[in-house]
């Protein structure tokens, strides 16, 4: 199994490439089950999730064939054309699903254009923690039948779904992106209120609407649907990882470094901005993307609490809790999203970071230096937290369990070594 290896110290400096969004291709490559004509995407990032989703998909029927490469503000991210001419099968196997949650994203367009599909519940799990309650409640407003069934939901809508209203109790990404490429192909209008405004919701409505879709309201938290018979041919352009994004902004931040973001949409992630700033980094925006510096400032503690869009990203709390463990001062850093997000604090811990955990909530103390230190992933987001905490210790950090990084970071030793940083992938035995 691969490991990464940095030895800290190093401010960063230079250009750095974004890659396609990850949360928003999933969705994007999950809509071409809507139509029989060819979706091709542009600018989407090679990733293990991206790979997963392929997969599963091509098991439905969809054809997929790369077709180059597209520059995007530096950065070369893949073109592919993805046909669904006909569907092979509605069952989503547990094997394939139980690798990624965004597996879940199938059911509605499966759902809205066989009538029928049977989905295992995503990563072997329950109804409960991360709940899919939300799009099974959502689809059944729709008119669908859905059975929980030895693991698998199991859904018919013999007769097409119906337009209604539905209100979401609390905002779901996902929910609001299943139920909104669902009610494009149900009969008259569908109104999702409280839905989620999260720019990879939007980037998902916008290519719904270049295959034909009728969707008024996009960005906003009431999107409208008008159900249309079918849905056409499209190309669509995946927007700028902005979770991808912050990560490396903060990594400008700890290590007192100075680098542009090449396309980077700073108007994704105006919470992070703000507190950026209030940790003492420079942001400006750039030509391309935008700059992140903190050359000669003190880095700060700032309080965060994570909300949805345009709230500050749950997807960034860890890579904050970093940040604040190099800063002058304590920061309180409260999780309100998810639980269980806080797996990482053992592991900083073991690199000398001085966290209190009180129920949703860790306060951060900063210290002076981190140490490098063996450190073990536990998901995504918590695996970058501990390279950038890499990235301002002293001496050698290795970090394991790396396929947790490889399913939302492309070319990720690539990109830090380009601005000067001292790490690189010792690959494992397979």
């Amino acid at each position: 199994m691969d490991k990464i290896r940095i030895r800290g110290g190093k401010a960063l400096h230079g250009t750095l490439p974004i890659s396609g969004a990850k949360n928003a291709a999933l969705p994007l490559m999950a809509a071409s089950l809507l139509t029989d004509q060819t979706l091709t995407l542009v600018n989407l990032p090679h990733l293990a999730d991206i790979t997963t989703l392929a997969n599963l998909l091509s098991q439905h029927g969809v054809a997929m064939h790369m077709n180059g490469h597209a520059s995007n503000g530096g950065h070369t991210g893949r073109v592919v054309e993805l046909t669904a001419k006909e569907i092979i099968s509605t069952t989503a196997p547990y094997d394939l699903v139980r690798k990624m949650r965004a597996s879940v994203l199938v059911l509605g367009p499966l759902l809205a254009r066989c009538g029928q599909a049977k989905v295992s519940l995503p990563g072997g799990c329950a109804i409960g923690t991360r709940p899919v309650d939300l799009h099974i409640q959502g689809l059944e407003q729709l008119g669908a039948e859905i059975e929980l069934q030895e693991g698998y939901m199991v859904a018919r809508a013999p007769k097409g779904l119906t337009g209604t209203r539905i209100l979401f109790p609390k905002v779901s990404v996902g929910a609001t992106e299943n139920l909104l490429m669902a009610a494009t192909l149900a009969k008259g209008e569908t109104i999702l209120a409280n839905a989620a405004r999260e720019p990879e919701v939007s980037d998902l409505a916008h290519c719904l609407v270049a295959m034909g879709a009728r969707i008024e309201g996009i960005g906003t938290d009431t999107l409208r649907v008008q159900g249309v018979p079918s849905l056409h041919a499209a190309t669509h352009e995946v927007i700028a990882d902005r979770i991808e994004t912050g990560t490396y902004a903060m990594a400008a931040a700890i290590t007192g470094g100075d680098i542009e973001l090449l396309g980077g949409r700073m108007e994704d992630l105006t919470a992070m901005v703000a507190v950026l700033r209030k940790a003492g980094a420079s942001i400006k925006p750039t030509e391309n993307g935008f700059r992140v510096s903190r050359t000669d400032a003190e880095l700060k503690g700032v309080d965060v609490m994570t909300e949805p869009f345009p709230g500050f990203p749950t997807d960034l709390q860890a890579q904050m809790m970093s940040l604040m463990c190099a800063a002058n001062g304590a920061a309180m850093i409260t999780e309100t999203i998810f639980e269980n997000r806080f797996m990482h604090v053992p592991e900083l811990t073991r690199m000398g970071a001085d966290i209190t955990v009180h129920g949703a909530s860790a306060l951060v103390r900063g210290v002076p230096r981190l140490t490098g230190a063996p450190v073990m992933a536990t998901d995504l987001r918590a695996s970058v937290s501990l390279v950038l905490a890499g990235l301002f210790a002293d001496g050698e950090t290795v970090l394991n369990r790396v396929y947790h990084l490889d399913r939302g970071y492309e070319h990720l030793e690539a990109k830090l070594a380009g601005c000067g940083a001292d790490v690189e992938r010792i690959k494992g035995e397979e």
